[in-house]
């Protein structure tokens, strides 16, 4: 091929309207779903819970399912890539922030989570010039132990089961913060002056 022919080769382009993202709004478009069948669940209402619960899993299943068709079939998009941590974040948040509304998870959980999630965005987006910070190990870690955290708050449980709740939130908690500071490591190494 000579240079003529591969200057002239085009690079086909990436439907912004494809399977991928297409889940990645359907995820967005769950999350009020969800928020008012916590509401009309009160969290006191079995039934309600249930369907709230399989609600909120099912929309947490997109985020793998999508991430997964996305790189399988070459349908990674700029849009995907903003709009996916996006609706991740609301749909976690949403979920912490009704279980605190409801007095079965302690503010301070809530507060800390979301304060890292919103942080670590802010610094992708500081960085972003630099290089990009790819979700880790760590951050599959933390995204996995905070639905399953959620869930078993969002289910109802007996009451032995639901003393296993806390646990599991601690752990989340945990994961969440150290991940952070990883997160954090990654952005300055980014950032620092090249030689």
């Amino acid at each position: 091929m000579t240079p003529a022919t591969e200057s002239s080769a085009v690079v086909p382009q990436v439907p912004v309207l494809n399977a991928a993202n297409a889940l990645t709004l359907l995820r967005l478009v769950l999350v009020p779903v969800f928020m008012a069948t916590v509401v009309v669940s009160t969290m006191s209402h079995g039934g309600w819970r249930i369907v709230a619960c399989l609600i909120f899993v099912f929309a947490s299943a997109t985020d793998l399912v999508d991430g997964w068709i996305a790189r399988r079939f070459g349908l990674v998009t700029s849009v995907g890539k903003v709009a996916d941590p996006i609706a991740d974040k609301a749909l976690t948040g949403a979920a912490l922030l009704l279980l605190s509304w409801y007095d079965l998870l302690p503010w301070w959980v809530t507060v800390v989570i979301l304060a890292r999630e919103v942080g670590i965005t802010a610094l992708r987006f500081w960085v972003i010039r630099h290089g990009v910070i790819a979700a880790s190990r760590g951050g599959k870690i933390k995204t996995a132990i905070q639905i399953l955290a959620i869930t078993w708050y969002l289910w109802p449980m007996s009451a032995a089961l639901a003393a296993v709740g806390p646990w599991l939130m601690a752990a989340a908690v945990g994961v969440t913060v150290v991940t952070g500071f990883d997160y954090v490591v990654q952005a300055l190494r980014l950032r620092r002056p090249r030689p």
